[in-house]
């Protein structure tokens, strides 16, 4: 029984603490009402007080295809409309155009000017806090359609509207001006290929030109020495044929002469000597060998090998031979070769001349308005918003409440703590 009163004195003394704790921030109240409404009043003076801030966005969808259809049938520069808004999103989400349409427009920003401090240095903290880039988050697979947008937090005095719909018009007619530049840059690029392409066809038809000439050239004297050739050994087989018929001619006279024929004769008036003619005699000799050249007569053969020792050329007793001369004469000149070296406009001969041409006046006569190219489509314009996101009054002074009553019942408390520690010591 003694070990228990102990325990059961302490429990009594801590529910009569807890009452004593209750009944003395009972007795407090007024203090934990008045920390409460004074910190209240406090947070309530910050709400109607401080500066409001607003806040205005602007959203961005692919244009239609048919307001790209202009500068991508062009054949030289393609865009679709998701590249066009990623284009123009990055424009906006850019630091330099960012910075370009503030040095453009530094009334719209004139009320952030602060003291010791330029616009340009305002500008760099303004772009930090105030933009925040729209994007659909790439972990979700429920988004229906792509876009990007800007939305801009500003204090009162900013013309937000103007700023967001004018920053994305400037953004827009920055890669108007991007668009129309790569385009000039593609079709001077083009031109020069073209110029290249015509350069370089001119110089192939060049050389395969010369290479042509060359070959026929090549065969024309190829063919002049091989008919050269020919006309050489003909002649020189026409002189050894004239030598070995004097050669025979001389024999044939030595046999004419031993034999005493003078006249040509036959074999068988031979065997008949000389008679005298009885009337009309009528002798046919049919003999199929051929008679020997001797019986020509000493005086036939003669005149015959005089003929023949006194001939300079015989180039007449071979047809070949004019033959060959009429195609040496023809080979003095190529007509072919001539036609080619008088060629005036040679350009008419390259293959593909006709159709570089076309495409280079095709790119010089290119007129593409890009000045009126939609890039994107506007899905919602920055409008003047009816009321600003901060301060949010009505949690302000929600909060102001609680946070004063905590810090009334935690002076109370330790009000409360300070006084009992003086009756604990006399205890």
């Amino acid at each position: 029984m003694n070990a228990i009163s102990p325990a059961v004195q302490q429990t009594s003394n801590d529910e009569i603490d807890l009452v004593e704790l209750f009944h003395s921030l009972w007795e407090q109240k007024l203090l934990i009402t008045l920390v409460t409404l004074l910190v209240g009043m406090a947070a309530a003076a910050y709400a109607f007080l401080a500066t409001p801030e607003y806040q205005v966005q602007s959203v961005l969808h692919p244009a239609p295809i048919k307001d790209l259809d202009t500068l991508n049938r062009t054949g030289v520069y393609e865009l679709s409309p998701d590249v066009a808004m990623q284009r123009v999103g990055a424009a906006l989400e850019s630091y330099d155009s960012r910075l370009g349409y503030f040095r453009a427009n530094q009334g719209l920003f004139e009320s952030l000017r602060q003291p010791n401090r330029s616009l340009e240095q305002t500008f760099e903290s303004f772009n930090q806090n105030a933009f925040k880039m729209l994007q659909p988050d790439p972990k979700k697979t429920d988004n229906l359609s792509a876009y990007v947008g800007i939305q801009l937090t500003y204090p009162k005095d900013v013309n937000g509207v103007a700023l967001v719909n004018g920053l994305v018009e400037y953004a827009v007619q920055i890669e108007r001006e991007r668009v129309a530049s790569d385009l000039e840059a593609v079709i001077k690029n083009r031109l020069n290929q073209l110029e290249l392409q015509i350069a370089a066809g001119r110089a192939s038809y060049e050389a395969s030109k010369e290479v042509q000439i060359a070959k026929l050239l090549e065969a024309d004297s190829l063919k002049r020495v091989e008919l050269q050739d020919e006309l050489k050994a003909l002649r020189q087989q026409l002189k050894t044929r004239r030598d070995d018929r004097i050669t025979q001619l001389d024999e044939a006279i030595r046999i004419a002469k031993a034999l005493g024929i003078s006249k040509p004769t036959t074999p068988s008036a031979l065997g008949e000597g000389e008679r005298a003619a009885q009337g009309s005699v009528i002798r046919t000799e049919i003999n199929n060998q051929q008679i020997p050249l001797y019986f020509m007569g000493s005086e036939a053969l003669d005149a015959e090998r005089n003929a023949l020792q006194q001939r300079r050329s015989d180039d007449f007793t071979e047809p070949r031979i004019a033959q060959i001369a009429k195609e040496l004469q023809l080979l003095r000149h190529n007509r072919q070769v001539e036609v080619l070296n008088k060629r005036e406009n040679e350009d008419l001969f390259l293959t593909n001349l006709a159709v570089w041409r076309e495409e280079a006046t095709r790119l010089r006569n290119l007129k593409v308005d890009v000045s009126s190219l939609k890039l994107v489509s506007i899905d919602q314009t920055a409008v003047e918003p009816s009321q600003p996101i901060k301060p949010k009054k009505a949690l302000i002074l929600a909060l102001g409440l609680v946070l004063g009553g905590m810090l009334g019942l935690f002076i109370a408390l330790l009000r409360n703590l300070i006084r009992r520690k003086p009756n604990a010591q006399l205890a």
